[in-house]
């Protein structure tokens, strides 16, 4: 009762909070502010350190501590979604396997060699498998979120955006570390931690820092009929939970007065867990609302109740020569993965769903990341000092190779149903090479101009190396064993920056991106010849403004956009629910993006965030095949359909939104300190979040969207004297929303958010 009344409390405030800001949000600060004003905000997001107020592009930044404290409820870094203007993310496959979307653009594939417009780039190494994305950050600096297409400067070509993930750096001067540690409901434990400093003094320093993240399963396996492939039901607690183990060793050789720097790097990652538990049949046809299904139990009959396992490993090695007027950078980095994540992708027991008394509907499947190993090499030559002219000059070459396995339901089956032939093996390579460079130049005071450029090869090759087979080992498949596609592309951007005020300044800039072409091999396993995409280009302009107001009380910052993408890729499902690559002649979008932070008062720190997006695809002869289970159509269809013999029913999705491109998401959060005669103090901390429309396939239906969802978070608690240590009660998702985040389209099934967790943290740091 208690929490209820507080959560009711929380949200009116919250509300009202909204009400008086009318813009946008970036996180509350989580440490007491030392004074009325606001710290300045450094970022990277064009390789050089600047002021956030002083750079042309888009950026959104979230603090360590501030991510820290999203995560106290062992969430990962899906819990960025939302929190910065432009930025959603979801998952349909655990928590190895989130999607990225920038102010719309993103890719709802569940294919392990899926291409994603959202690079994610850890510590200056450009992740781009779909596992390596899931890296866990911790004894995190800062995250960047560079919106729009990022082709000049970082890693590979990227056309929807950037996030820039950057861990705290040992240090030769001083030991330092930090601590993060919460317990919550369903066992939910978290610790992130970080300890450095020098070895040899001015010399030679070292970083440890390391994740622990568990919970327990706490979803019921309820099934109590025959299963074919020997699942164990019911169960009670049979899913749902999770471990994680990451740790990472930095050593910093930079010796006093050298102009030579080496920054190597070593991080291991083991994890357990469950895969994303489908709901059959939550939605009910001609309605969206899932709200009579329970999130904490749910009847399978097959797949083993879900479970998924991951190993990664990864080094990187840093090297800078100051040489005085220019620096010279190498960075070189190897990530290797394995692993593997089993589903039973109908949500449910297809005993429960009979059509003329013959149970219906049956699907398991896992897919197995035998061997990844990921190569990337980068030289970049940049001019020093604050001058009036500054340029930078690069080479990046990059080289991804995986071994992939798919399983489908028979290869599970018990004898004599068993076909252990049922899977498939691919071997998929990528390489990439680009040059770039880039100049900014001061004409006049306040008025700058920066140019960038690429030129960008990007070539991929998947080779069928075993067919899915019949059980007597006769082959059945006709389609090609080989795809070889390449394209090489210009990608630059012009932006230009005018101060007008040591409080205010305009930007405007105007981007082209490339994405490269893509493969989907996944097909062969149900005897169906690969697809594959064209390469897609995106023209992209936004202008901004950039504000520190009332005596650096108040920074707001604004943007608005518009792009568009030509021979989009799109993603949409065969009749076997399996993922198809098409391209569409082109989709454009246009938004804005608000940002606010302020103290208007002392020990007040206030943050709003508003992101308002518009997208739509345009072609008026691309067509997407719709739900359907053994050839009738499950849902409501509210866009124009054909009939394909042989195929099945296809809908025309021109006009339609892309899909997890929310129309809206707002953020806000509000920290109050109560000073304390010791030093110390009392504090309390709220954070709320907002999503408008969502569609979650290409096509419009009365029932695969989310709209009007929120979540918020509190936090009360004690800081000590200096803010050396803090402990706290806080809830997460407090008001235990269950909200709609993705759907199985063939059987109705429902993707829901994470559960209320309450708890308590302890924080510190020396």
């Amino acid at each position: 009762m208690l929490i209820t009344a507080l959560a009711k409390k929380t949200l009116h405030l919250t509300c009202g909070l909204a009400a008086m800001s009318v813009s946008t949000a970036a996180l509350a600060q989580e440490t007491a502010p030392a004074d009325t004003g606001l710290g300045d905000i450094v970022v990277t997001a064009e390789r050089r350190t600047e002021n956030l107020q002083q750079v042309p592009v888009s950026v959104g930044v979230v603090a360590g501590d501030q991510l820290r404290n999203l995560q106290a409820g062992g969430d990962d870094i899906l819990a960025l979604s939302g929190r910065v203007p432009g930025l959603y993310a979801e998952t349909t496959t655990g928590r190895i396997f989130p999607r990225f979307y920038i102010r719309g653009l993103g890719n709802i594939d569940f294919y392990l060699g899926a291409s994603q417009p959202v690079s994610i780039i850890q510590d200056d190494v450009v992740l781009e498998h779909v596992v390596l994305k899931s890296n866990p950050v911790y004894d995190m600096d800062q995250v960047e979120v560079l919106r729009g297409p990022q082709g000049s400067l970082f890693g590979r070509n990227t056309t929807a955006g950037i996030i820039k993930f950057d861990s705290i750096k040992p240090s030769t001067d001083r030991w330092t570390g930090r601590f993060n540690a919460s317990y919550g409901e369903y066992g939910s434990a978290s610790v992130d931690a970080g300890v450095g400093g020098p070895i040899v003094a001015d010399t030679l320093a070292v970083r440890v820092s390391g994740l622990y993240q568990r919970r327990d399963d706490w979803i019921d396996n309820v099934y109590t009929g025959p299963s074919a492939d020997g699942t164990v039901s019911p169960r009670k607690n049979a899913m749902g939970g999770f471990e994680e183990r990451d740790a990472r060793v930095q050593l910093l050789l930079a010796p006093q007065g050298s102009p030579f720097s080496m920054l190597t790097s070593f991080h291991a990652r083991k994890y357990d867990g469950t895969s994303t538990i489908f709901h059959r049949a939550a939605l009910k046809k001609g309605s969206n609302d899932a709200s009579a299904e329970p999130r904490d139990e749910i009847a399978l009959d097959e797949a083993d109740n879900n479970p998924q396992a991951y190993d990664t490993y990864g080094a990187s090695n840093r090297i800078a020569l100051d040489f005085g007027g220019v620096t010279l950078t190498s960075i070189t980095a190897w990530e290797t993965t394995s692993g593997y994540s089993r589903g039973d992708t109908d949500g449910g027991a297809a005993a429960d769903y009979p059509v003329a008394g013959v149970p219906n509907g049956y699907g398991e499947s896992q897919g197995n990341l035998r061997d990844l190993d990921q190569l990337t090499q980068e030289l970049r030559l940049s001019s020093n000092g604050d001058t009036r002219f500054k340029w930078q000059v690069g080479a990046m070459y990059f080289d991804e190779r995986n071994i992939t396995d798919f399983y489908q339901r028979a290869f599970f089956l018990t004898p004599p149903a068993n076909n252990p032939n049922n899977w498939v093996r691919l071997r998929n390579q990528n390489t990439s090479w680009g040059l770039f460079g880039q100049l900014s130049y001061e004409l006049a005071p306040g008025l700058t101009v920066t140019a960038g450029g690429r030129y960008t090869n990007d070539t991929k090759k998947t080779r069928l190396l075993k067919t899915a087979d019949r059980v007597d080992g006769s082959v059945s498949y006709t389609g090609r064993r080989y795809v070889r596609l390449s394209d090489e592309q210009p990608s630059w951007d012009v932006s230009v920056l005018y101060e007008a005020s040591p409080e205010v300044s305009l930007y405007a800039r105007v981007a082209r991106g490339f994405r490269g072409p893509t493969i989907q091999g996944r097909s062969a396993v149900f005897n169906s010849d690969f697809t594959t995409a064209d390469s897609e280009t995106i023209l992209s302009g936004e202008a901004g403004i950039k504000t520190s107001l009332l005596g650096n009380r108040v920074r707001f910052n604004l943007s608005g956009f518009a792009y568009r993408v030509k021979d989009i890729q799109l993603n949409g499902n065969d009749s076997d629910g399996n993922g198809v690559l098409f391209n569409a002649d082109k989709a454009q979008a246009y938004g804005l993006e608000a940002e606010l932070e302020a103290r208007p008062i002392p020990n007040l720190s206030l943050t709003a965030g508003l992101s308002l997006l518009h997208t739509e695809i345009k072609d008026k002869n691309v067509y997407a095949q719709v739900c359907a289970l053994n050839g009738v159509v499950v849902c409501t269809v509210q866009d124009p359909t054909v009939t394909v013999p042989g195929r099945g029913v296809f809908a025309q999705i021109d006009g339609n939104p892309l899909p997890n491109a929310p129309k809206y998401t707002a953020n806000i959060t509000a920290r109050y300190d109560v000073p304390l005669g010791n030093g110390g103090s009392l504090f309390a901390s709220t954070d709320w979040t907002w999503q408008g429309y969502t569609n979650f396939v290409l096509y419009k239906t009365a029932e695969f969207y989310s709209r009007g969802d929120f979540e918020g978070g509190l936090k009360i608690g004690y800081t000590a004297p200096g803010g050396r240590y803090e402990i706290a009660a806080f809830a997460r998702n407090i008001t235990n929303e269950k909200n709609l985040k993705g759907v199985i389209e063939n059987y109705m099934a429902a993707v829901f958010n994470e559960p209320r967790i309450i708890g308590g943290s302890l924080s510190g740091k020396f």
